[in-house]
């Protein structure tokens, strides 16, 4: 890597920092925070293994990047357009950079979750030239940070169901094909309707009747709007973004002809190899599970809370549970788009079963190899807004061409362990969440507020009770000392004290 111009004084200083000893080089002083990459070619011949590659995208993660780590951007937006060097400010919040590290934002109230209002995002600031100045919302989208934890197991369903949608998609042109009419086929995978499909005969089709994705049918799962398809692509758009580090898959000689595209004095910021060590250490992140304390009282409002939340329709959206029919994750995924590494042009996948491999805890098989996703989502856009109720209808700059009052449906397996709540942040409470449900779940959020007031608080029980649990858990449903709890067992004992005390 070139050292970047930063004065011939510091550039000596730096030099002079790195002393031989006996033992090797040693450096002291200022540098790199990041002094060794991870080259993807030992990762596809397997001389790097599974906890190699987690340690460094780890590393990755939390590292505070500096100016000798490539840092800044000054030549390139934060989507990657060329700019006049000099004409942006090395940090400013709204466009960005304005970040150091990835756990800056990531944090609450682990590395990988989310983060306070303090660390929202003013989405589509950062491809401004000149730079944006304002947080006004005819600029850009103000966004809370989302967690990151089971994020392996979201891809892998993403995948999964799009697998499933082009597979109709394709039967609707087979079928029309053969049978010379046009065919309307319905979007159907693991239980989540997408719409439907019409293809005609001379094999184009018709896709206006597509609902809560793209009419490339591919599963988005990343970013509140779902617009991202995969980890990777989060990785290589945050890393340029945020903090000024361009990756070589996206931004080096290959793609872009220049060793220095943003034009900082460092070449090859980000090897191919890192950004697959940071996408296998987010997808690789614990799986999120539920708090039953021992407290009967408690514990019994849990149980009835979250069959209430099913009662009243919250599970149309808030899908309490998917099934993964493969456990294991492979890198990179199929569908990526232009600018992040796919499989053809790897000589291998890096692959690791997600029930064996990762941080703790981690889920586990069926009897059948499958695992049930208990993520609370659909995986779908949904339109939260009404006349009555249009707090979720506040943005107004269009994102990948969604429209603004769309949104992904939130996975609410941490939920208890994230606040604040709502795209924003700006939600303190969970009543406050519900509350604002339009469109698509007003009928449930009426529901809600039509209860007792002793069953909304047993629904916002079991919300609470959805968190992101210790590392070492050996479950994912424990009680408040993180020891395993039958599930099973306490929603059977609920049962018999309602048998013998009926309301």
């Amino acid at each position: 890597m070139k050292m970047p111009f930063i004065g011939a004084a510091l550039r000596c200083s730096a030099v002079g920092a790195l002393l031989m000893t006996g033992l090797g080089m040693a450096q002291i002083g200022d540098g790199p925070i990041i002094r060794q990459h991870m080259e993807q070619e030992k990762i596809e011949t397997g001389e790097l293994d599974f906890w190699q590659v987690f340690d460094h995208g780890e590393k990755l993660f939390s590292a505070k990047f500096n100016t000798y780590d490539g840092q800044g951007r000054p030549g390139t937006t934060g989507t990657g357009a060329a700019r006049e060097p000099g004409s942006a400010p090395a940090f400013i919040r709204t466009s960005a950079p304005e970040s150091n590290s990835c756990a800056g934002c990531h944090n609450d109230p682990v590395p990988g979750a989310a983060g306070d209002i303090v660390a929202n995002v003013f989405v589509l600031a950062q491809a401004a030239d000149p730079v944006q100045d304002s947080v006004d919302a005819q600029f850009s989208n103000d966004r809370n940070t989302l967690g990151m934890h089971g994020a392996g197991l979201i891809e892998m369903l993403a995948r999964e169901m799009t697998v499933d949608l082009h597979a109709v998609r394709d039967q609707a042109l087979a079928q029309a094909a053969d049978s010379g009419t046009s065919v309307t086929l319905s979007l159907d995978t693991k239980g989540v309707n997408f719409g439907a499909i019409t293809a005609a005969a001379d094999g184009s089709l018709d896709t206006s009747q597509v609902d809560g994705v793209d009419a490339d049918l591919i599963i988005k799962p990343f970013h509140q709007k779902g617009v991202v398809i995969s980890l990777r692509e989060f990785s290589n758009n945050a890393m340029n973004h945020h903090h000024g580090m361009q990756s070589t898959e996206r931004f080096g000689m290959a793609r872009t002809g220049s060793k220095d595209f943003d034009q900082d004095g460092y070449e090859d910021e980000l090897t191919v190899g890192d950004i697959t060590a940071i996408s296998v250490w987010q997808a690789a992140l614990g799986t999120p599970g539920q708090v039953i304390p021992n407290d009967p009282v408690v514990a019994r409002a849990v149980i009835r809370g979250e069959r209430l939340f099913a009662d009243i329709g919250c599970e149309s959206c808030h899908v309490s549970s998917l099934t993964l029919n493969n456990p294991n994750f492979s890198e990179p995924n199929p569908y990526n788009p232009d600018g992040n590494l796919t499989p053809d042009e790897t000589t291998a996948l890096f692959t690791f079963d997600m029930t064996t491999y990762g941080q703790g805890p981690r889920p586990a098989k069926a009897q059948d190899g499958k695992i049930k996703v208990r993520a609370f989502t659909d995986l779908k856009r949904h339109n939260l807004c009404d006349d009555d109720y249009n707090h979720f209808c506040n943005e107004q700059v269009v994102q990948a061409g969604v429209p603004t009052e769309l949104f992904l449906t939130r996975k609410l397996w941490d939920v208890g362990s994230t606040a604040p709540f709502g795209h924003r942040g700006d939600l303190t409470t969970m009543t406050e969440a519900i509350h604002f449900h339009g469109g698509d779940a007003r009928a449930s959020r009426d529901q809600y507020f039509a209860l007792p007031q002793q069953q909304q608080a047993e629904i916002i029980e079991f919300l609470k009770s959805l968190q992101i649990l210790p590392t070492d858990a050996q479950s994912l449903v424990v009680d408040e000392n993180g020891q395993a709890k039958n599930r099973t067992r306490v929603v059977r004992k609920n049962e018999a004290v309602k048998r013998s005390n009926p309301e």
